[in-house]
């Protein structure tokens, strides 16, 4: 299975058309449709039912199209990784990271490195620790910000220096929004919006007991500023992180007694890194080390 053949599978997938797809592609249709043929026939499956007018892809075929976009990019990844010379260190460095306060500690440390090497670029995934340790292991990113815990088995790590604060993201009409702290009871009978990973659950669980089963979760998320859409129309209030960030119409209240999260910065074990991604890692060591020794 060629790469070249993903890509015009990709295309054929995205035009729904074989003429449209093989004039961007510039290839004749006739060959086209034989490299189409020629995959189903090496995969033993139906990729597209067609009809007079346009394709659709099969079930089968969103498989591998799901699969083939996985691959074309991780091939590009690859590619971009090879990208550097011994005078000026180029390429590109992938990082996943949820919404934290210490995303400060993440941009810092790109600062440092952009200072050194102008020339590095940078792709940011945004998601949550589940999606982003997916995504390490399937070789699509180098680095991840995720909320602890982790396997230290698959992963080794430098703990972020802020601890991440709970609360509530409230409307400043609710009649919740005057108290400078909120308590399990508090919230019992409260429309919530709650994170959509499994362990944070599992925390906050422990943290309201025996009230955790009177609680109203209406919806779950795992970005702010979405779920401060929801709160705005009055769907729900906010149970999430404190963030360096303000809406006019919420306002944060933490939870007391106090829960607290840590973040890391998480890299695969074991791994041989691009110069790019092992340039990276030394500059977010030596800034760890240096803020340790700071507030020692």
């Amino acid at each position: 299975m060629e790469l070249r053949v993903l890509n015009y599978f990709l295309m054929v997938a995205r035009e729904e058309n074989m003429t449209r797809a093989s004039q961007l592609l510039h290839v004749t249709q006739p060959t086209l449709s034989r490299q189409i043929a020629q995959l189903e026939e090496e995969l033993g499956i139906k990729l597209f039912t067609r009809s007079n007018h346009n394709i659709n892809l099969t079930e089968d075929g969103m498989l591998l199209k799901r699969r083939a976009e996985e691959l074309l990019t991780l091939a590009d990844k690859t590619k971009r990784d090879f990208i550097h010379s011994e005078e000026t260190l180029t390429g590109e460095i992938t990082i996943g990271s949820g919404e934290f306060q210490n995303t400060r500690f993440l941009s810092q440390i790109i600062a440092l490195c952009r200072k050194r090497y102008p020339q590095l670029r940078y792709r940011v995934y945004s998601g949550d620790a589940d999606n982003i340790r997916e995504r390490i292991e399937r070789g699509l990113l180098d680095f991840g910000l995720v909320l602890e815990p982790i396997d230290i088995r698959k992963y080794d790590f430098l703990s972020a220096p802020m601890k991440e604060r709970w609360g509530i993201w409230v409307r400043t009409d609710s009649i919740l929004a005057k108290k400078e702290t909120v308590g399990p009871k508090d919230l019992v009978g409260i429309p919530l919006i709650a994170s959509a990973n499994e362990f944070a659950l599992s925390e906050l669980g422990k943290w309201f007991g025996e009230y955790y089963r009177q609680l109203d979760i209406v919806a779950t998320g795992n970005l702010l500023y979405n779920e401060a859409m929801f709160a705005k129309d009055g769907i729900g209030t906010v149970l999430g992180i404190e963030l360096d960030c303000s809406y006019d119409y919420l306002h944060f209240i933490p939870l007391s007694p106090a829960l607290e999260s840590s973040s890391v910065l998480i890299w695969k074990k074991d791994q041989i890194y691009s110069p790019a991604a092992t340039a990276f890692l030394e500059i977010a060591k030596k800034y760890k080390k240096d803020i340790t020794d700071n507030n020692n």
